[in-house]
């Protein structure tokens, strides 16, 4: 029978209301402890009203080492499991589940933020905070590990439906599962069994502890370089996550390159000199050059929609467990086609329920296509800021 799109249909154990999912989404909103503010809950409770299938939160921290951004949430410690555990106390009345996406950042850690050192599985002269990274030792992989196996129960304890392990984008998790990233030659590096080894430990060790609890995995199914991650090293991987009893995997794409995972038809500049306080308070001279320069030194990828949706597919011909994709998904035919025709289980958006939080009511009621426009400003801006949509523009406050 042909899946509806917008009928409840299960995750695992999971039971989602329909097939369209809010894909985990930096919301920006957390204190210098790592506890989320207030406006997270409303933000949250705005996704949950507007019909989506499943949130997936935004990355939240599973070891003090491995926060990238002062405005990360953390989840390191019990002392946040109350204030998470109210939040989804309140928001059951929906029936949206709520999936916490953990992760540890790696080599994108900021060392200056967490005064700790930044580790990863081989080292780096200097990562993008400008701090060195260095290898991790066994102990220290061990004790990663054991962190996010601590979290996944946290997740549990603090009501949340469900996890996912963040192995894409260039973090942790996927720089060990990266041939060009991991140079280790010890038992966490050479072979794709061995870079995927500390992704199947967590998942295997947390399965242990938390019974049929719903864990999912996201992962880069290619990357940016010819040098890295070929279709056998994917499709040893999605093997190996089945057979250590992942629920679910969420297709992206890119280890590193921004730009390659989240597609744009411009360099956002503006948004940078805007929007990033390292580039807003440079002089009027460099601010003029990097508009020059820039555009010809990061270049645009293509397609900007549904580029995953082929590796997905690969994916789901490999492995009998549900695959949701994820990038630049807008359309609501196109959905239907990857769903229906094309046989993916889901799909995950994440800029067009930043503009449209009730996009899944919208298409529902008729609406062809997202309005997101794909400039990009919002993730840009979260770095720094509250999530929301700029629609291509700077606030004036902001600009230059």
């Amino acid at each position: 029978m042909t899946p509806d799109v917008f009928e409840p249909w299960m995750l695992g154990s999971l039971r989602l209301r329909n097939r369209i999912i809010r894909s985990a989404t930096h919301e920006g909103m957390a204190h210098a402890d790592g506890m989320p503010t207030d406006a997270l809950e409303r933000t949250w409770r705005r996704l949950a009203e507007g019909g989506a299938g499943a949130i997936i939160t935004g990355y939240v921290g599973v070891k003090r080492n491995g926060r990238t951004l002062a405005n990360m949430r953390m989840f390191d410690h019990d002392g946040y499991i109350d204030v998470y555990r109210g939040i989804n106390d309140r928001l059951k009345e929906f029936g949206t589940p709520i999936i916490a996406q953990l992760a540890h950042g790696g080599s994108r850690s900021s060392g200056k933020l967490t005064g700790q050192d930044v580790v990863g599985p081989s080292a780096r002269r200097k990562n993008d905070h400008g701090d060195p990274c260095r290898e991790a030792d066994e102990g220290e992989i061990q004790s990663i590990i054991d962190a996010f196996v601590a979290a996944v129960v946290r997740a549990q304890r603090a009501g949340f439906d469900g996890v996912q392990i963040h192995a894409a984008h260039g973090y942790l998790l996927s720089e060990f599962i990266s041939p060009k990233l991991n140079k280790r030659t010890d038992d966490w590096g050479g072979p794709i069994g061995n870079r995927m080894r500390i992704v199947r430990e967590i998942v295997s060790r947390a399965r242990g502890v938390v019974g049929r609890y719903p864990i999912l995995v996201k992962i880069s199914a290619r990357d940016e370089s010819r040098n890295g991650l070929t279709e056998a090293d994917l499709l040893a991987a999605v093997r190996i996550l089945k057979d250590c009893s992942c629920d679910g995997i969420e297709v992206s794409c890119g280890y590193g390159d921004f730009l390659y995972t989240v597609r744009m038809p411009k360099l956002p500049v503006d948004a940078i000199l805007g929007l990033m306080p390292g580039y807003r308070d440079r002089s009027a001279f460099r601010k003029r050059l990097l508009r020059t320069v820039a555009p010809v030194l990061n270049k645009t990828h293509t397609p900007l929609h549904n580029y995953n949706v082929a590796a997905a597919v690969l994916v789901k011909r490999t492995v009998d467990i549900p695959v949701i994709v994820v990038g630049g998904i807008r359309d609501r035919r196109d959905i239907e086609s990857i769903i229906q025709e094309q046989g993916i289980d889901a799909v995950s958006l994440s800029r067009p329920f930043i503009i449209e939080p009730d996009i899944v009511h919208r298409f529902q009621k008729g609406q062809e296509r997202s309005r997101c426009i794909d400039c990009g400003y919002c993730l840009i801006g979260s770095a720094n800021y509250p999530l929301k949509c700029y629609y291509g523009r700077v606030p004036e406050r902001l600009k230059e």
